[in-house]
């Protein structure tokens, strides 16, 4: 693991890390002006304010990876409930279902999925829905503001018309609306993480206390670890400002970095089990990829 750079934040901080390893060579080279004119520090106050430091990192850390595991229990119901949704338009129905609808039922929960990922992320959901829905509904949803909802609503009057036609009965439709107000309430828990950051001042002291405390260590060291001072501030500098940039990539769980929720590959997997369950054929592996996401 010592090799590995892919999901690790150490390529970002390497500019940073460089200017620091320059700074504590010169302070360095230049040790005894910085001793005749007292500009050493005593490394004690250092120490005990590592530690402060450390805790805070820790809290903020622990701020950012509940939104992370929010976001992802979040996705692990929504997976669960259009499971159970396809469920039921396949076996509560009291007469022949038609095959044809229920299918088209199925594709709007799939298109669900990928109409919130879009959205989340703020990239084009035109592919997915163009591949997925009707031309006519595709058109309605790519035009509106907040597509999910557009689509849990014609979740909506699929359930009322098939209720209307005498094909499910009121029971049924009670039970499918249970689970249509779960969607809303997986899609708006999403909509909350993704709109509702860290306060901006918070990063900022943490940010601003961070570096501060990096650029003043070699100060602290250079008296009693010479030329070890900037392996060692180096050393201590990239704990605390990865810990830093870890919980920059995971306060927003939605995103493209690698340590974000893989949203393709959930979406992939609830699109192939929906698939599954309505008797038509999954995704090829080259479409589906290698990602396998249990809930």
């Amino acid at each position: 693991m010592l090799f590995i750079w892919r999901g690790d934040v150490l390529p970002q901080l390497i500019p940073r890390l460089s200017i620091l390893l320059i700074l504590s060579i010169g302070i360095v080279w230049f040790q005894d002006v910085i001793v005749k004119y007292k500009l050493h520090l005593n490394p004690a106050p250092f120490t005990l304010f590592g530690i402060a430091l450390a805790l805070f990192l820790g809290f903020r850390n622990s701020a950012s990876y509940d939104r992370f595991w929010e976001g992802r229990k979040l996705w692990g119901s929504l997976i669960n409930t259009t499971r159970s949704l396809t469920r039921q338009v396949l076996t509560l129905p009291l007469q022949t279902r038609d095959v044809k609808e229920t299918s088209l039922f199925v594709n709007y929960l799939i298109a669900i999925a990928y109409v919130t990922k879009h959205q989340l992320r703020g990239t084009d959901p035109a592919a997915d829905m163009d591949r997925l829905l009707p031309a006519s509904l595709s058109i309605r949803v790519k035009a509106a503001r907040y597509k999910p909802h557009l689509l849990i609503r014609e979740l909506g009057h699929w359930i009322q018309s098939a209720r209307l036609r005498g094909n499910i009965d009121t029971i049924a439709q009670q039970s499918f609306d249970s689970n249509l107000n779960l969607l809303s309430d997986i899609v708006g828990g999403c909509e909350r993480v993704a709109s509702t950051p860290i306060p901006y001042s918070y990063n900022v002291l943490l940010h601003r206390t961070v570096y501060i405390y990096c650029f003043f260590l070699p100060l602290g060291l250079v008296d009693s670890l010479g030329w070890m001072t900037p392996v060692i501030v180096v050393f201590i500098a990239y704990t605390y400002v990865a810990l830093e940039a870890i919980a920059d990539e995971l306060e927003n769980p939605f995103g493209l970095h690698p340590n974000d929720i893989a949203l393709d590959a959930i979406c992939r997997t609830l699109e192939n089990s929906l698939l599954e369950l309505d008797n038509r054929p999954i995704l090829p592996d080259s479409q589906s990829g290698d990602t396998l996401i249990i809930t």
